[in-house]
């Protein structure tokens, strides 16, 4: 008896001092031989006080160690098996209320810090910092301005997990798709999520400039990056096998959108039963689903363009493309945060461009081979019947052989009112010669000529809008062509702000915009 109690204070000193010198994996290590010894000696002898207390700290200190290692589903067991043993054990409700926070589950969290008495700084710091991010997390009402007008200075803004008023529903575009359930402005938030895990490389150039070999290693850390999360994680193991991995479309199941909720406990049988990560089947997982910073559809929000990032989003893998794109995405540190960048009518899914929608049919059919994807919006059906006609092909010819922008955009111009072209269907085609388009507009030599002979930048840059949605190209040349109308003064005119609104999302206040439009500028 008294050999198995000093072994027993042995093993705990051991942990202890372990779990000081932060060896977390030694020191769980070691807490799990010694919960297993007591727990066993607590089923042979009568009610031992002293055992349970010293079980339930070992318990609490296993806990901590564990989500120091993000292992928080295992962290937050051995929380609730502490508080099993003692329901009043101040250090364990405090260090479950921390896991649930990591886990964005803020009601349960604010559960945890209530139950304490608090009384000290750090439990009243935590219970604030829950209350801000409930609201958040209910609203979605994010505001960054003070962060952006500093210029990204300083640590990025603590942002909440919100789903707004969308739902998973099978798509006529492609298998299943994100809809909204009621009408949405322009430049509202739909989503704001975190990233399962995300994988950032250092480049000095573009993207264009990381080698093939910095892109596979990049690629092999972001794959074993998420395959030791959801190895850790029943709960995203089971979302991440809701997705698709590229085949057989049509025939997945359309999950309830609850299930995505940080607050959501059950995903079904995936985490009832322990079963192994089928690797291949997660690469092409993550191929499929995995988005870039660099997208043409993204906006990322830090200083400098010196670094190129991979992630997992779980709802936002549901948003299909299309050639007319009603959504933009923005990058806040390792959340996504998607914004509507046109109006959208309720029943609408919503839809991001995987590849640039202000280019031609012929060179977005071969982008969408390399995706693997067929598109077939009423941008991409209009357009293979016009691009068919003999004029509009020696229109493009005449711009690849070098023809004067100015006459290409007026040819063009010419061809839609003789073909009785309708107004939505002048924006698809302007959109495909947008380069014609802007390269006219900034040359002086094109306007002189032909400036009264075509549409004025603001009629082609609305029309443009109205099929794309929001884009930092479009918003760019208004903001040059204000500036020139104010002799490079402070841009007021309230048309911008919508634009950038549609561009970057309601997500700071008038005055960080300015800030926001100036590196629009200066990109």
């Amino acid at each position: 008896m008294a050999e198995e109690e000093e072994q027993l204070q042995q093993l705990r000193a051991k942990a202890t001092e372990l779990f000081i010198r932060e060896e977390w994996n030694a020191s769980i290590e070691a807490y799990s031989h010694f919960i297993t010894l007591c727990t066993q000696k607590l089923f042979r002898s009568h009610p031992n006080q002293k055992l349970r207390r010293s079980l339930c700290i070992a318990l609490c200190n296993r806990a901590e160690a564990r989500s120091k290692l993000k292992d928080f589903h295992s962290a937050l067991q051995d929380c609730n098996h502490a508080l099993e043993l003692d329901n009043t054990h101040s250090k364990t409700l405090l260090c479950k209320g921390k896991i649930l926070l990591c886990l964005n589950r803020y009601s349960s969290a604010l559960e945890c810090f209530r139950a304490l008495d608090g009384n000290t700084e750090s439990v009243s710091g935590y219970l604030e910092r829950c209350k801000t991010l409930e609201l958040l997390s209910k609203t979605g009402c994010l505001d960054l301005s003070d962060w952006v007008s500093n210029g990204f200075r300083g640590k990025v803004p603590e942002l909440a997990e919100h789903i707004g008023p969308v739902e998973i529903r099978k798509s006529e575009i492609s298998g299943r798709g994100l809809f909204v359930t009621k009408n949405i402005d322009a430049g509202s938030l739909m989503l704001v999520t975190k990233a399962i895990a995300m994988e950032r490389s250092i480049i000095m150039g573009g993207v264009q400039d990381l080698s093939e070999d910095a892109q596979l290693a990049m690629w092999k850390n972001f794959i074993d990056k998420v395959f030791e999360f959801v190895g850790k994680c029943p709960k995203t193991r089971g979302l991440i096998n809701r997705l698709s991995c590229g085949e057989n479309e049509d025939e997945l199941e359309v999950p309830d959108v609850g299930l995505f909720r940080p607050e959501s406990e059950c995903v079904g049988k995936d985490v009832e039963v322990e079963v192994a990560v089928d690797m291949v089947k997660l690469v092409g997982t993550l191929d499929a689903n995995s988005l870039t910073e660099d997208a043409v559809s993204a906006n990322v929000m830090r200083r400098g363009n010196d670094c190129y990032g991979v992630g997992l989003w779980l709802l936002p893998s549901f948003i299909n493309h299309s050639c007319i794109p009603n959504a933009r995405r923005l990058h806040v540190g390792d959340y996504l945060v998607v914004h509507a960048s046109k109006d959208l009518k309720a029943g609408e899914e919503i839809t991001f461009a995987y590849f640039d929608p202000l280019c031609g049919l012929s060179k977005r059919k071969e982008m969408s081979v390399n995706w693997g994807i067929h598109c077939k919006c009423k941008r991409c059906r209009f357009e293979g019947e016009v691009f068919s006609k003999q004029e509009i092909r020696e229109i493009e010819i005449g711009l690849e052989r070098g023809m004067d922008v100015g006459g290409v955009v007026y040819k063009l111009e010419e061809q839609m009112k003789r073909f009785k072209v309708r107004v939505k269907e002048k924006g698809y085609l302007r959109a495909s010669f947008w380069e014609a388009y802007s390269q006219a507009y900034r040359s002086e030599r094109a306007m002189k000529r032909w400036g009264r002979r075509i549409p004025t930048l603001e009629v082609v840059v609305d029309s443009v809008t109205d099929v794309v949605g929001g884009d930092h190209r479009l918003l760019k040349m208004m903001l040059v062509e204000e500036l020139k109308k104010n002799s490079g003064g402070v841009v007021e005119k309230d048309k911008v702000f919508k634009m950038a609104r549609e561009v970057f999302g309601k997500v700071v206040k008038k005055q960080a915009m300015k800030t926001l439009l100036e590196l629009c500028i200066g990109d």
